[in-house]
């Protein structure tokens, strides 16, 4: 994909051609409309490495903290990470009455494990993560997330997730998948036999969230799960949250549940009760179900 790059600027690319990353900046690979893409100002490269299946960095930011980058795509910043990782957790935590098994898809950095730990309800949580590279860099240089994983009621298998659901059958009130993009890897991850099968490891019960784009940008692909996910599941919706270094600055999910009302079965008691959130309201909750008029267009009849 071309990148468009602003004179007087070294860039980073993809491959670095220079030793000293010292006031670059770093494009993200991802343009979100012709010509616009993230642009982040590098005080030093912290780590740079390649697993079996991607490349991995991260970095000291000037004004977003450090940024975790799987090959040249923004994964998330310290700025910003609270607002994903606390709306695709307390959102079906929330609303399940007992979630005391979970299972997170992806989400490697820790910061979905981190939230859903602050439930007291939990007493298990499984983290389904393909690259343990990922973990362990991480662990090394996102601790504010990742030491959420040393928690003993964490247990980690470094399995394909698409795969791990389907030998899991009603094992877990609550499954929450953080993927990355419909491409690559990620791409089984917004399929119809991946949604039938985290409905299968679901519990009577069960809630599951799927990480699935923005309405800006990715109307083929929420169009599509929602072609099938509404067959699938007795109650569907899709919220969103507010992330300005995501592309458009916003990113949605579908809430998939067996049962349980997105907006009608939020426990408000449980919700006051929680502790150290930045984003997460029951009134932010019930507000991201409202899209606006152009996304309402996504899910009506073809």
């Amino acid at each position: 994909m071309a990148k468009a790059r602003k004179k007087n600027r070294d860039v980073v690319s993809l491959e670095p051609k220079k030793d000293q990353f010292m006031g670059l900046w770093f494009q993200d690979s991802i343009e979100f409309v012709p010509g616009c893409t993230l642009n982040v100002k590098i005080r030093d490269f912290l780590c740079r490495t390649r697993s079996r299946f991607q490349e991995i960095w991260v970095a000291e930011t000037e004004g977003l903290g450090r940024i975790l980058v799987i090959d040249g795509i923004t994964m998330l910043t310290e700025f910003d990470e609270f607002a994903y990782h606390e709306m695709i957790s307390h959102v079906p935590l929330l609303v399940h009455p007992r979630p005391s098994r979970v299972l997170v898809i992806g989400g490697g950095d820790g910061g979905v494990v981190r939230e859903v730990l602050k439930h007291p309800e939990v007493d298990s949580v499984h983290l389904c993560e393909i690259d343990e590279e990922v973990v362990n860099v991480c662990r090394e240089y996102l601790p504010s997330q990742a030491s959420s994983l040393d928690d003993p009621r964490v247990s980690i298998f470094y399995e394909d997730g698409a795969k791990f659901v389907d030998v899991h059958p009603g094992s877990y009130e609550v499954i929450i998948v953080d993927s990355t993009d419909p491409f690559g890897p990620g791409q089984v991850l917004f399929q119809k036999t991946f949604y039938l099968n985290v409905k299968k490891a679901l519990s009577p019960e069960g809630i599951a969230v799927t990480q699935c784009e923005s309405v800006y940008l990715h109307q083929r692909v929420i169009e599509g799960v929602y072609s099938f996910a509404k067959k699938i599941y007795p109650k569907l919706g899709y919220y969103f949250t507010v992330v300005p270094t995501y592309p458009s600055g916003l990113i949605g999910f579908y809430f998939c549940s067996l049962g349980r009302d997105p907006i009608m079965d939020i426990d408000e008691k449980r919700a006051k009760a929680l502790k150290g959130l930045k984003y997460y309201t029951h009134e932010i909750h019930r507000a991201a179900f409202s899209l606006p008029r152009f996304a309402m267009e996504y899910f009506q009849p073809k």
